[in-house]
């Protein structure tokens, strides 16, 4: 399991722009696609909100790709 640190001062950072800062996407227009198409899990849950905000301790699952926990 991957693990990402979120930036001094933050308490949280959006599904969008994990899912970019692991590279499961190219580019930030791809995010909604692979959302919607049920590649992604938060928690153990399907999530299609890009605007999820995921804060220390949730697990990103991607189909795919190894888990992101967010530390």
């Amino acid at each position: 399991m991957r693990t990402v640190s979120l930036r001094p001062g933050e308490d949280s950072i959006r599904l969008g722009q994990l899912l970019k800062l692991v590279d499961a996407v190219p580019t930030g227009a791809q995010v909604k696609d692979v959302l919607f198409a049920g590649e992604v899990r938060v928690n153990g849950q399907p999530e299609e909100r890009r605007g999820r905000q995921l804060r220390t301790g949730d697990v990103i699952s991607v189909e795919g790709m190894e888990d992101v926990r967010i530390g």
